[in-house]
């Protein structure tokens, strides 16, 4: 769930295409409803998330990274940029290994504080993911894809994509924008995005090259946690340096860009309705593959990711999903719906939060296209999917 979609609608569409979105401030496209409904059944509502399709259990550890090269912006002399960050992997013998809650339960409550909601109104799904399981062994290294997520947000606002990418073979990392996200270490700290703060684009690029380094460290058998707290047995020769992609929602998308411009080491990028806005803005060709999953912010609405669209001199894609928000390439389409019948919202609210793509087809446009994207650029596996329109995806448009 995210703030960006999940919260109150206080802009006009088009200050919030504007300048703060530049900046990376929270832009709340659609137009939610009352969050206060009074429940439809006492107690919380136990969110559910829909189970990965591929062939792989799914394991996942959380890391605790500290950038010795960055000064902390909030905590002061002395102290360096921290991040939360959680890596995603193919695993075998998960049963003695618990899954993991989709957000620790204090991030939770203050995320739905921050949206509008009782701080008790929801109880944050199991993933897929089992915590610390061993990573399977296979026969070569495994491709590697970072995520990214959007202005005051948080790691876990994908994990459909995330868990249903590993199941299929890939080691996924995301990261908490530490003050643009609801994060919590492992002492116990809670951060919760700070808008006297803005953290632009070009910082969230900044923490991805980091953790880009952070993924070589892995791979070289390094333990990159500040903690020195165990990793997964066989994650650090499970990852394969020499190819890594890059997916981002929103801001997360922008800063996916920004990274590609500047860093080689990501063959294949992916923008869930990114608004491609910097300062400095984007000018420079892209040669690698890139495709994009709009919905709000189209080149038809959006003259920047119109211009960004215009320097990508590779493989490229634009898709649309009919319907679809600005969050409804995320976890936000599916958990929202069972929030709202909870607190008893009414249709028409609902609809504000989500649009009018089903849910349970958003989860399976999610599920595919990203995986058939990654495929073909860090695997080889060329499918269809991508080649045209599919019947089996009536809602999906190619945008020429």
């Amino acid at each position: 769930m995210t703030i960006a979609a999940f919260g109150r609608n206080r802009l006009t569409r088009r200050s919030m295409l504007g300048a703060a979105l530049a900046a990376g401030i929270v832009v709340p496209i659609g137009v939610p409803g009352r969050a206060g409904a009074a429940p439809a059944t006492p107690g919380p509502a136990q969110l559910t998330l829909p189970r990965p399709t591929g062939p792989y259990p799914v394991g996942t550890v959380s890391l605790h990274l500290v950038d010795g090269s960055r000064p902390d912006p909030v905590a002061g002399p002395g102290h360096f940029r921290e991040l939360m960050a959680s890596v995603w992997y193919p695993a075998r013998d998960v049963g003695r290994h618990p899954r993991a809650r989709w957000m620790p339960a204090g991030a939770l409550r203050a995320l739905l504080t921050s949206a509008g909601f009782a701080a008790d109104a929801a109880l944050a799904p199991l993933t897929a993911g089992h915590e610390g399981a061993p990573v399977r062994r296979t026969a070569e290294r495994l491709p590697v894809i970072v995520f990214s997520h959007g202005a005051h947000d948080h790691r876990a606002d994908t994990t459909v994509v995330v868990q249903e990418l590993a199941s299929h073979g890939y080691v996924v990392v995301t990261v908490d924008h530490t003050y643009d996200a609801f994060s919590e270490f492992p002492d116990g700290r809670l951060t919760v995005p700070l808008d006297n703060l803005v953290l632009t684009p070009w910082d969230f690029a900044r923490d991805a090259r980091f953790v880009l380094d952070r993924i070589e460290d892995l791979a070289a058998g390094r333990n990159p946690d500040a903690g020195g707290r165990p990793l997964p047995v066989g994650l650090g020769g499970a990852l394969d340096p020499h190819r890594i992609g890059m997916f981002g929602w929103s801001k997360g998308a922008t800063a996916t860009a920004l990274v590609m411009g500047e860093d080689q080491r990501v063959r294949a990028g992916l923008s869930l309705d990114g608004p491609m806005q910097s300062r400095p803005p984007i000018t420079a060709d892209l040669d690698r593959p890139f495709m994009l999953m709009t919905a709000v912010l189209t080149r038809a609405a959006e003259p920047s990711v119109a211009e960004f669209w215009s320097h990508l001199t590779g493989w490229r894609r634009d898709l649309q999903a009919a319907g679809a928000l600005h969050s409804s390439y995320g976890d936000v389409q599916v958990l929202v719906p069972q929030l709202a019948k909870a607190i008893g919202m009414s249709d028409e609210d609902l609809r504000g939060w989500i649009g009018t793509l089903d849910p349970a087809r958003a989860v399976r446009i999610q599920q595919a296209y990203p995986l058939a994207f990654f495929d073909l650029h860090l695997r080889g596996r060329r499918g269809h999917l991508l080649d045209r329109p599919s019947p089996a995806f009536p809602e999906v448009t190619f945008i020429p």
